[in-house]
């Protein structure tokens, strides 16, 4: 039986089913299009999210309040004494915060039980990617506290690259300069951006079309993955799934990798990322 509760947050974007399976709990940020709220209980097909935004509708987003956060924990304590809990990075939302101001208050209320929180500094599968390996280090029977400090220890370790096809989203969201956004779509001007130490957002460069803004995200990796054994490469999408398969072949032709997870970027990520963006998450030298 496992030590600890492994609970995270949606913004993961791991399979729903794959969590359930392994007993893992999400925490859910919700996000409004169309006037409607939707969050764990009613999710949106991801397809149809990412049609509505390509047909011009803009999303918003709401980290967890403090309020949630306590509910969340207090519900999962009555059945488990410790819980692990991977959240959303503090540089993109302040869901971190909550998590910890209610962690103090429920073991504070809850003599005996305990709550670690680790700010992932992560995002999309980039957290996922922490998740997957706190989720093998609980299954070799680590407890909590030595899986948190496994985390902190490694968490400069997992690399984020991605790409985004559309410029504008990011400048929605404060990330590129409105003439930034401008010239690069006028000029099929690609982005090559990752999460940095501070879990923000951050560009490393930008080249000339798709093709080669994914073929880039490969020449990065092989930068950083020397001396760093995968034995899985996470690739998430923004409803693209054949280019995000195209890095994945690059991939497994140039580094024999074979074991890969990709999946769809959700809403609360893809929100501010958009549609066609292909993120690629790896363990490496240095994020």
């Amino acid at each position: 039986m496992a030590k600890f509760l492994l609970t995270t947050d949606n913004t993961c974007d791991l399979p729903r089913e794959l969590l359930e399976a392994a007993g893992v709990a999400m925490m859910s940020l919700s996000y409004i299009i169309g006037g409607e709220t939707h969050d764990l209980s009613n999710e949106m097909d991801p397809h149809e999210f990412y049609e509505r935004m390509r047909g011009g509708e803009m999303p918003t987003t709401a980290q967890v309040n403090p309020g949630q956060a306590e509910d969340f924990f207090r519900d999962r304590l009555r059945e488990h004494d410790t819980i692990l809990h991977l959240a959303f990075s503090s540089g993109l939302s302040g869901t971190w915060q909550s998590t910890e101001i209610a962690a103090r208050a429920v073991m504070e209320d809850m003599p005996g039980k305990k709550i670690y929180v680790v700010d992932t500094l992560a995002a999309s599968m980039g957290e996922g990617l922490m998740v997957h390996y706190a989720m093998k280090l609980r299954d070799e029977g680590a407890t909590a506290e030595e899986a948190a400090a496994w985390l902190e220890e490694h968490k400069q370790n997992f690399v984020h690259l991605f790409t985004v096809d559309d410029l504008n989203h990011l400048y929605r969201g404060g990330r590129v300069s409105r003439a930034t956004a401008l010239l690069g779509t006028m000029l099929s001007m690609k982005p090559i951006l990752h999460v940095d130490d501070t879990g923000h957002l951050v560009a490393l460069g930008k080249v000339r079309g798709r093709k080669n803004s994914l073929i880039d995200l490969v020449d990065r990796m092989a930068e950083l993955i020397p001396g760093h054994e995968n034995d899985v490469v996470f690739i998430s999408h923004g409803d693209c799934l054949a280019d995000a398969e195209f890095v994945r072949d690059e991939i497994r032709k140039r580094f024999g990798i074979e074991s890969f997870l990709i999946n769809m970027i959700g809403a609360t990520i893809g929100t501010h990322s958009g549609p066609g963006t292909v993120a690629l998450f790896f363990l490496g030298e240095h994020r």
